[in-house]
């Protein structure tokens, strides 16, 4: 087992690439937090990624029941917090990507405004 240098304890590995895809298979290639459709494109495809529910880093356990289908994007948002369940840290991630947008898309409205000075 690697050893986590923050808190200097053995975690559980990562998912081997079996494992992955039976759980990949079990939520139908589908983000259990946003719904994004693994098998609806490549591009989707390449984003999903196996989750552990309570983190690795927070003595969370290979376990199916821990494990979950999501994409890069809400795995990134989720982070390593611990949530009080399931729902509540849908919740959070939910919030998260909608905040991502908003800021995205104020973004992209700038370069439109200078150009329509200019």
């Amino acid at each position: 087992m690697p050893l986590d240098i923050t808190t200097f304890t053995l975690v559980d590995k990562p998912t081997t690439l079996k494992e992955s895809l039976a759980i990949l298979e079990r939520d139908d290639y589908r983000c259990v937090y946003c719904g994004l459709d693994g098998r609806a494109s490549f591009e989707n495809a390449l984003v999903m990624r196996v989750d552990f529910v309570v983190p690795r880093a927070k003595k969370g356990k290979k376990d199916p029941k821990n494990l979950v289908a999501c994409c890069g994007p809400c795995n990134t948002i989720k982070g390593t917090r611990v949530y009080k369940s399931f729902d509540h840290a849908k919740e959070y991630v939910l919030a998260g990507r909608e905040e991502l947008r908003k800021a995205w898309e104020a973004k992209q409205r700038r370069p439109a405004a200078k150009a329509a000075k200019a």
